[in-house]
């Protein structure tokens, strides 16, 4: 009798180590992929998009003011003030944590060289139902952390779905188009889309003039008309 309950003891410990091991992951089961060690691979490039051939996102020219700039995204704020009823600051994460968009646009520079790009970003529109805007305010100014600036007025980013982006065919937004924001102004000419974002300010001057529009750029910047004031 001491045998036979020595070998069941025996027994219901070694069902109870291998349903421990069976969970736990412990062993592990012929063709069953390890996707507790899973390891994620770098994003790839997109090169088409709905039919559409896009540009790489190695077809700009760099013409930034300062050259690219690199921003630390730990102590990284975007600053919304100005006119808004509650001035805010966020987070890299927190402004990604809006709906995301993705859109295709194309950027045309002066310089007359252009690319197709699909972008991934959030609403600025979204940021400013977030803060609150003033009943007089009706131009958005933009800053970068090279001390560039443009404006915009809030009527078209209200209209256009403008965004403000963090991707671009489907890989992050490399460091020199803009990291980690670079805004969409489509239908602008290339000196409005400011890069490297970092504070956002909410104003009731229509004609508040940026880095290029103080050198005799139009403050427009439309497409459809010449870049010169």
């Amino acid at each position: 009798m001491d045998f036979k309950r020595s070998l069941l003891l025996i027994i219901i410990i070694a069902v109870v180590v291998v349903y421990i091991a069976d969970i736990t992951g412990l062993f592990i089961k012929p063709g069953v992929p390890e996707t507790n060690t899973s390891r994620v691979l770098a994003a790839v490039e997109v090169k088409n998009y709905q039919g559409e051939r896009l540009s790489s996102i190695t077809d700009f020219r760099e013409n930034s003011i300062k050259g690219p700039q690199h921003v630390n995204i730990s102590n990284y704020r975007l600053e919304i003030e100005g006119l808004v009823t509650t001035p805010t600051n966020l987070t890299y994460d927190e402004v990604k944590g809006f709906p995301d968009y993705r859109k295709v646009v194309t950027l045309h520079c002066v310089e007359g060289w252009d690319a197709t790009i699909l972008w991934q970003g959030i609403k600025v529109g979204d940021l400013l139902k977030k803060t609150g805007v003033g009943a007089d305010a009706n131009t958005v100014i933009f800053y970068a952390s090279d001390g560039y600036s443009t404006s915009l007025s809030l009527d078209y980013i209200e209209k256009n779905d403008i965004l403000l982006a963090y991707g671009m065919n489907n890989v992050t937004l490399p460091e020199d188009r803009g990291y980690p924001f670079q805004l969409l102004a489509e239908d602008k000419w290339g000196y409005k889309w400011i890069k490297w974002v970092t504070r956002i300010e909410i104003s009731n001057d229509p004609s508040y003039r940026g880095y290029w529009e103080q050198r005799g750029y139009a403050i427009g910047g439309d497409t459809s008309d010449s870049f010169f004031a």
